[in-house]
């Protein structure tokens, strides 16, 4: 039997986010193969101690733990179902998806490998590349709880993994944290269009209101990014918004009006398809320069 220090990961999927989680992996002592759909991003961390596989079916032969983080549903569904990964899996093996893709998507991927017997379970992240980085990633966990469990080592060289129920728990978690997400970014982003309005610092404005009622993540480094004008992704402003656009249509499923959620879409949206969908998610700031013709605001 395998130990659960021991056990084979397959990694899929080694971009910005699953490189780093990669290597935190590597460092705890799994042996990871990986591979990535352009194969120089999974060659460079052959350096680092992993196995390149030349196809995703071949990277997941002989695998305990097939970890997949892609960039939306679809990706994930051509990899397992249409590259040959679900007919290369052994028995006994866990597929964990750690992309952010819709709940329904993630509950139809798990019953179709629940019916080769295959264990899922939907677990994207949050905490950027930093987390990543740091192995401080706050995992939301969907699916069977003694599976889940079973994973610990393997969350635990990731971040913090918390069961929030049942399969497509996880994804419907890491949507709600997108919503809270994308909302105070445009609060951050409003505030400092407004203080700079009234003749205040941004930088001091930020600096001032820490550690106060308004403090959080986003004032932090998003609060940072708008204060030195670094958009670099990070996250994506087109992944943003496909997170939204997913909050979106759950609403619509569950009759929820989100008014809020709505408007930072929009917002979004009209950001997006003005060209800026690889620019970081805090250059919604930009965007609001742009409607208020401020658009060479400074610091």
């Amino acid at each position: 039997m395998t130990s659960e220090q021991n056990k084979r990961i397959a990694f899929l999927g080694t971009g910005l986010m699953g490189a780093p989680m990669t290597r935190r992996l590597l460092a705890a002592g799994f042996p990871v193969t990986v591979w990535n759909r352009d194969l120089s991003k999974a060659e460079a961390l052959v350096g680092n101690g992993a196995t390149l596989a030349g196809t995703a079916a071949e990277a997941v032969n002989d695998a305990d733990v097939v970890i997949t983080m892609l960039s939306d549903g679809n990706a994930v569904g051509d990899v397992l179902f249409s590259a040959g990964v679900d007919n290369a899996l052994k028995s006994g093996a866990v597929v964990v998806d750690m992309s952010s893709i819709a709940p329904p998507i993630a509950k139809k991927h798990s019953a179709r490998l629940s019916e080769r017997g295959i264990a899922h379970v939907d677990a994207p992240v949050s905490g950027g590349v930093v987390g990543a980085e740091a192995g401080t990633l706050a995992i939301m966990a969907g699916g069977d709880v003694s599976v889940i469990a079973g994973l610990a080592n393997v969350f635990a060289a990731l971040g913090r993994v918390t069961h929030v129920g049942p399969s497509g728990a996880g994804q419907i978690c890491k949507l709600a944290n997108q919503q809270i997400v994308a909302i105070t970014i445009g609060a951050v982003a409003e505030a400092m269009m407004l203080v700079e309005a009234g003749g205040a610092s941004r930088e001091q404005f930020r600096e001032a209101i820490r550690g106060g009622f308004a403090e959080s993540r986003i004032l932090d480094l998003h609060g940072a990014r708008m204060v030195e004008r670094r958009f670099e992704p990070g996250g994506p402003s087109r992944l943003q918004l496909k997170d939204l656009n997913a909050v979106r249509a759950m609403a619509d499923e569950f009759s929820l009006a989100l008014p809020l959620t709505t408007e930072v879409r929009n917002a979004f949206e009209a950001f997006v398809d003005d060209g800026n969908g690889e620019k970081d998610h805090s250059a919604l700031l930009l965007h609001l320069e742009k409607i208020n013709n401020r658009e060479k605001g400074h610091p």
